[in-house]
């Protein structure tokens, strides 16, 4: 099996019992589990990878839930550290037809976000493992974070780790000033890069010829800004997911690649309705690496990966809870959801 290392912070999700509620109006709040890097670890082990994940959490028993949550799903958590007063936690609201989704924040002074490299051992970490992933929410966490995610990136290309990004810009994290700081440094370390347009724009300062906020998926008018992506930060694969909000219950799905000679484009996929459409970046990004990883394929690769983000927007909660069989169907065509007995 391969051995994937994933580094970020895992948070306490806290979404009205009612999901057709807003924050205002719900007195109760179901408790899930989630985080970018922690909802690409899930997806890996789903498919049967070894999937580490490597973050700091509080020796309290709120800190040992979030061990047990990924733990659950045969997510291998020896090399989280131990330390710390805090769990991040984020609310979110789920929308619906014209209502958007929302999320809050409240992850102020986390365990991670108060972490030093010193806290592991990076050559346990990075000894025999095939891939290193991380995306922009760890290091606009906090300055640590971000020194922490430059430590990480050192350490995996010390290894010879094959190393990738999800961009995935937060502007109430950071601003644009700031992640193109922080993030361009970081690109020299990056083998496959992942971000929708807006990830490009607001990290690299790069703008597709396209018009994603009205509906408009137009992967050709992505072609120009991967091409110049790959030149300039020496990326070997750059993929993005085009979503079509037709609104918050509705999307259109699919996604593009590049391998510095051909692009690819996935199949199109209609989404409605939604059930919840948070992780489904990170699935994409969890199903892509296993792709790349298991077929020598990016076509084939790509279709896994878009196929597994379609499901997950038919599933509650930040995880990604569904097989390799399972991806591997509806990208072969099965889009019936009919009984299966």
């Amino acid at each position: 099996m391969t051995k994937v290392v994933t580094l970020g912070e895992i948070m306490l999700r806290l979404t009205p019992a009612d999901p057709s509620q807003r924050f205002l109006q719900a007195d109760r709040f179901d408790v899930i589990w989630g985080g970018g890097e922690a909802n690409v670890a899930v997806s890996l082990a789903n498919y049967g990878d070894d999937a580490y994940y490597v973050t700091k959490l509080p020796e309290h028993e709120i800190g040992q839930a979030a061990v047990n949550a990924l733990r659950r799903y045969g997510v291998h958590t020896e090399y989280i550290a131990r330390g710390g007063s805090r769990v991040g936690i984020y609310y979110a609201e789920n929308g619906a037809s014209l209502r958007p989704s929302k999320v809050i924040y409240d992850r102020a002074g986390s365990a991670i976000a108060e972490a030093d490299p010193e806290d592991f051992d990076w050559d346990a970490i990075f000894t025999g493992a095939d891939w290193f992933h991380w995306s922009g929410i760890t290091p606009a966490i906090s300055a640590k974070s971000a020194k922490l995610t430059e430590v990480a990136c050192k350490e995996a290309r010390k290894h010879s780790v094959r190393v990738s990004c999800d961009l995935n810009y937060r502007k109430k994290l950071w601003t644009e000033e700031e992640a193109q700081k922080v993030m361009t440094p970081l690109m020299e370390y990056v083998d496959v890069c992942i971000g929708n347009e807006e990830d490009a724009q607001k990290c690299l300062g790069f703008t597709p010829d396209s018009d994603v906020e009205h509906g408009s998926t137009d992967a050709a008018g992505y072609h120009t800004i991967f091409e110049q992506m790959a030149k300039k930060f020496g990326f070997s694969i750059v993929a993005s997911t085009l979503r079509e909000s037709h609104s918050a219950s509705d999307n259109g799905w699919k996604a593009l690649l590049y391998d510095g000679k051909q692009f690819y484009e996935s199949r199109h996929y209609e989404i409605v309705p939604i059930v919840d459409r948070v992780g489904g970046g990170d699935s994409f990004s969890g199903g892509l690496i296993h792709g790349l990883l298991k077929w020598n394929d990016p076509q084939k690769a790509l279709e896994f990966a878009v196929a597994a983000s379609a499901l997950k927007h038919t599933l509650p909660g930040d995880f990604n809870c569904v097989s390799e069989s399972e991806v591997l169907s509806l990208a072969g065509g099965n889009t019936s959801g009919r009984v299966q007995r």
